[in-house]
């Protein structure tokens, strides 16, 4: 059985609604406020950042989903204002948004999450938001999933959705999933908003493995520049039919696509960038050091720079892979730039500088109508263990961009 991408914004996994609007939140007019509608029983699992420092709609969402045991309905998003570091206002916000939501739905507050993204230390303009919630509710349709993909922007260039679909034992299934990030992007969370929606019925202790699994590939192995954030969420529901439990792969083999999608879409997007960067590591003794290894290469500044400058300094990949945490041999190491070989059982092999800088150059933003995903693949020849993540290169842009972002 295999996964199909559905472009048709109308099609959505069955029993999910969804809603985007401008509320007034930002200057633009720009949609800020999105709201989505689980059928009733739904499972949900969320996955919030490691920082200590929280927003007070984090400790919330955590807060609801465990004491309802997963059965969440509802999930209200508002961008531009993070709603973080704002004391006990913050939480009052987050508390009255929900439950005017929760009013406005026949449902209980504890059904109900928000997630905020944009600026630290500033509140959510409640007036705008209250106002504008029974527009939002009124806009709720199972075919507005692009409109609330817009709303949970804040810097990014472009929406991050990715719908697919399969047919088991001739029942479609659809999984869906949308995300916000381009600044503040770093391994073990990143700064992102994500929301995932499944219309099969997965019970709570298997859709956590899966959801955790999910992230720890996806999500949790981009970066692009290093810095975690208090608001981040991977917030992932199910509800519909079950299937036979020997179907489960598919369904976590679905679930897997759909956030490495999301998650090369976010580094890709990353602020100022003009290529994404895959990292590729094979042979590793374990998936988990793997992982390390191409996590701490992507998220190197001296890589990323090196990238940009469409420089094949392949001595920063391999310094970036050396203080990673992981032990391996230099002397059973391949090392490619695309498909140009660099290192052979540690050794240097003969390559053309100016050629690896061309491939490196055809990728960049607005050169060449080419891919724009420059590959680093590295075998460590010691064992089975893969891993792979993403990142992209770091520009004078970036600088640009967050030196003026609040003023």
């Amino acid at each position: 059985m295999k996964w199909f991408d559905i472009d048709d914004t109308n099609i959505t996994p069955e029993g999910f609604y969804f809603s985007g609007i401008s509320a007034g939140l930002k200057d633009s007019q720009k949609k800020d406020l999105g709201l989505i509608i689980a059928p009733e029983n739904s499972i949900c699992t969320g996955l919030f950042t490691q920082s200590t420092v929280r927003a007070a709609c984090v400790d919330l969402c955590e807060q609801r989903i465990s004491n309802s045991s997963g059965l969440i309905r509802a999930i209200l998003i508002n961008s531009g204002h993070a709603n973080a570091c704002t004391g006990e206002l913050g939480l009052r916000d987050s508390l009255k948004a929900t439950n005017e939501t929760a009013q406005l739905l026949g449902l209980n507050d504890d059904q109900v999450l928000i997630c905020s993204t944009g600026i630290i230390g500033v509140p959510i303009p409640m007036s705008n938001l209250i106002s504008n919630l029974p527009v939002l509710v009124d806009k709720l349709s199972n075919n507005n999933s692009r409109d609330i993909a817009e709303a949970i922007l804040t810097t990014d260039l472009t929406i991050k959705r990715s719908l697919i679909e399969t047919e088991i034992e001739g029942r479609k299934i659809r999984i869906l999933g949308i995300a916000k990030g381009s600044g503040m992007i770093c391994p073990n969370m990143a700064t992102m908003l994500s929301f995932l929606v499944c219309d099969v019925g997965v019970e709570k202790n298997v859709w956590d493995s899966m959801i955790k699994e999910a992230a720890r590939i996806s999500f949790n192995a981009i970066s692009v520049d290093g810095d975690m954030s208090t608001n981040d969420s991977f917030i992932a529901l199910n509800r519909g039919k079950k299937i036979d439990p020997q179907y489960l792969p598919i369904i976590k083999e679905g679930i897997n696509i759909v956030c490495q999608r999301l998650a090369a879409a976010i580094a890709r997007d990353g602020e100022g960038a003009n290529c994404l960067i895959e990292v590729k590591v094979d042979g590793a003794r374990n998936d988990c050091d793997a992982l390390k290894i191409s996590k701490n290469i992507v998220s190197s500044s001296l890589v990323k720079t090196a990238i940009h400058g469409c420089d094949p300094n392949w001595g920063r990949i391999i310094s970036a892979a050396g203080s990673s945490g992981v032990d391996f041999n230099l002397n059973d190491i391949d090392l490619f730039i695309g498909e140009y070989q660099i290192l052979n059982g540690g050794n240097i092999i003969q390559f053309d500088k100016e050629e690896v800088s061309f491939y490196i150059r055809s990728k960049m933003k607005g050169k060449y109508l080419v891919s724009d995903t420059v590959e680093i693949i590295i075998n460590l020849n010691s064992g089975n263990g893969r891993g792979r993540s993403w990142g992209c290169d770091l520009s004078e842009k970036y600088i640009e961009i967050n030196s003026e972002y609040t003023t």
